[in-house]
């Protein structure tokens, strides 16, 4: 087995670097949901001392004073970006497994008679050529030694970003010397202090362990990862994407809600997307949870939170049905005079269409709605998601998400697309608050 890691460099600053190029080589930052904590930071950021997790309004001022370039989080711009990096690296293997967002593995065994370092290094340069985006790759003869060489490529500039630990055996234990056994994939933080506390402070000293020991402190996670390091592989690449057993769609608000009117619209734009998203992966759920909550945070206020699930007479992807049962849920949570901070829905039990408990008179997810599903699925795709909806009349937007410093997106929306200027000269419409704002101001011009 010979697996290499892609892993793309700081990949949400990245995705804001490709349509914004006054970005590039500048100190950039990302925000969480509601700009609250810095989630991604750039190789300049990260130079200047901006820590990863810290809240916001705590280095809001060095930010300023810095010049670094602040972005709310843009998850349209960042999955459609993955999906492009994931699309062209699909052209260069047979197989591959898609593992995170910014991380995938691709299956190179059977390719020994071809230099793997100059091969992967065509497919760094390639994919950053189609997509913008860069990205380092590690290749070893385990999933873990991969990632490890992925890790050691991105801090070695003479590595050029590609390092092959597969067929090196001096380069692995050198690799393994220097890098801290807590730095292992599937060890962490979790178990770096007790592994210290026995002397185990490098990955080679985790190695060597031990086996008896390691299994009986760290249970099967910490052998398999043990017999990685040691060249034999114990986790095959996942090439078949397993159903998801639940679709989660919730959200903190940017405002506190006080009236149900306002949780009432929250909860069927997540209603309407939980259940499309249903749709697009051939699924039915057979239940939904419903959830809202206050803010913990606010010790001064009155604290409430509870959830609710309720089942579909059968199971179900239909838009209309997801919405009734979720605002029925909403009216027995809601208590009046409570300010809510954040609400959502789980889509429960799903299993596939096609598998899916059927009645006499009925046939899973295809309704008498399913002709309307099927259109409104298709004009949200072309024009763009959330422009049509059920009988819902927007009656504010203090529950949208805070979102002062985001960019457009650029590749999934028509109306956010970037406008070329000068020669050679890309430049992005001016950053909103929201697509609303945006088109406001295009419609003075």
């Amino acid at each position: 087995m010979i697996v290499a890691l892609v892993d793309c460099n700081n990949f949400y600053c990245s995705c804001e670097r490709v349509f914004q190029p006054k970005l590039r080589n500048q100190p950039v930052v990302v925000l969480s949901n509601n700009d609250g904590c810095v989630i991604a930071r750039s190789n300049e950021a990260k130079e200047q001392g901006i820590p990863m997790g810290t809240p916001f309004f705590k280095y809001r001022r060095q930010l300023e004073q810095e010049g670094i370039f602040v972005r709310s989080s843009n998850y349209a711009l960042y999955g459609d970006m993955s999906n492009r990096v994931m699309t062209a690296l699909a052209e260069f293997v047979p197989d591959l497994e898609i593992y995170s967002i910014d991380e995938c593995f691709l299956d190179l065994t059977g390719m020994a008679h071809v230099d793997l370092t100059d091969y992967c290094r065509q497919i760094k340069a390639k994919v950053y050529q189609w997509t913008g985006i860069p990205v380092s790759i590690g290749i070893g003869s385990t999933k873990t030694s991969a990632k490890l060489a992925n890790r050691l490529a991105k801090k070695m500039p003479k590595t050029k970003g590609v390092l092959d630990l597969s067929n090196a055996p001096h380069l692995l234990e050198r690799a393994l010397e220097k890098t801290d056994a807590g730095d292992v994939w599937g060890i962490g933080r979790r178990w770096s202090k007790m592994l210290a506390g026995r002397g185990i402070v490098t990955a080679k000293d985790f190695r060597d362990a031990p086996e008896g020991w390691v299994r009986q402190k760290m249970g099967v996670i910490g052998a398999r990862t043990q017999l990685e390091l040691q060249g034999t592989p114990c986790i095959e690449l996942d090439i078949e994407t397993p159903d998801k057993k639940t679709v989660c769609v919730s959200r903190s608000f940017g405002k506190e809600i006080e009236k149900i009117e306002g949780l009432h619209d929250a909860l069927a734009t997540f209603a309407m997307g939980g259940a499309a998203k249903l749709r697009k992966l051939g699924l039915v759920a057979n239940a939904v949870n419903i959830s809202i909550r206050t803010n913990v945070h606010r010790k001064d206020q009155k604290q409430h939170s509870e959830s609710a699930t309720i089942a579909f007479p059968t199971p179900s992807s239909d838009s209309l049905e997801v919405l009734s049962v979720t605002l029925s849920g909403l009216k027995r949570l809601f208590r009046p005079g409570l300010k809510y901070k954040r609400a959502g829905i789980l889509l429960l039990d799903l299993v596939r269409k096609e598998d899916a408990s059927r009645t006499l008179f009925s046939t899973p997810g295809e309704g008498k709605t399913k002709n309307l599903m099927s259109a409104f699925d298709d004009i949200n795709q072309r024009v763009g998601s959330g422009l049509i909806t059920f009988g819902q009349v927007r009656r504010s937007t203090t529950w949208y998400m805070t979102q002062n410093h985001v960019s457009p997106r650029f590749t999934t929306r028509w109306d956010e697309l970037a406008m070329v200027g000068e020669p050679g000269q890309i430049n992005p419409p001016p950053l909103k608050n929201s697509s609303a704002e945006l088109i406001k101001g295009r419609r003075k011009t």
